[in-house]
C-alpha cells in the first residue's frame, strides 16, 4: 500500500515527558565511545557551564525514536513496518540536553513521496522541555522499500 500524501504537514499530540537521567547520558556515550568528560562527569560539564553531564550530539535519537512510533504505528499513512528502512537523520539544536532535562517530542510529517517504487517518508520531531523551551529539532528520512 504506499504512503498516503495528505499527510503532508500533520502533527501529532505531544509525547509523554522523557526523564534525562545522568546514568542514561552516561551509558549511551559509552556505547558510542563518546570519552568527552562533560558526558561523564558532572564537575566537567559544570566547569563548561552546563548544569550536569551533558548527552552527545545523538542522544535525542533515544527519545525521537520511540516518539517516532506514532507515525510508523499510524494505520492510516500505510507504513509497512517490514519494509521500513532509516535513511538519514539531522539535528538542529538549540541548546545541548543535559541531565535533569524532561523532554517531550511534538512530530510532524514535512514530506511523503514514492520513487522507483519505493515510499518514502521525511518527518520532524520537534524537541522542547516540558516547560516549552526548544532544545533540538531532529529529521529523519524512512525508505519503504517496496515490492521486488
Amino acid at each position: 500500500m504506499p504512503l498516503d500524501p495528505s499527510f503532508v504537514g500533520r502533527t501529532y499530540p505531544p509525547t509523554a515527558p522523557y526523564q534525562v537521567g545522568r546514568e542514561k547520558i552516561r551509558e549511551f556515550a559509552r556505547a558510542i565511545g563518546a570519552t568527552d568528560p562533560a558526558h561523564h562527569d558532572p564537575e566537567a560539564a559544570q566547569a563548561l557551564g552546563h548544569a550536569d553531564v551533558v548527552a552527545p550530539p545523538t542522544f535525542p535519537v533515544i527519545v525521537t525514536m520511540a516518539a517516532s512510533q506514532q507515525i510508523i504505528e499510524d494505520p492510516a499513512l500505510g507504513v509497512d513496518y517490514s519494509r521500513l528502512v532509516h535513511g538519514d537523520q539531522r539535528f538542529a539544536y538549540t541548546r545541548p540536553v543535559v541531565a535533569g532535562d524532561e523532554l517531550v517530542c511534538v512530530n510532524t510529517i514535512e514530506d511523503v513521496s514514492t520513487r522507483g517504487g519505493h515510499g518514502f517518508l521525511t518527518t520532524r520531531t520537534d524537541v522542547r522541555t516540558v516547560g516549552g523551551e526548544p532544545v533540538v529539532a531532529v529529521w529523519a528520512k524512512y525508505v519503504i522499500r517496496g515490492e521486488g
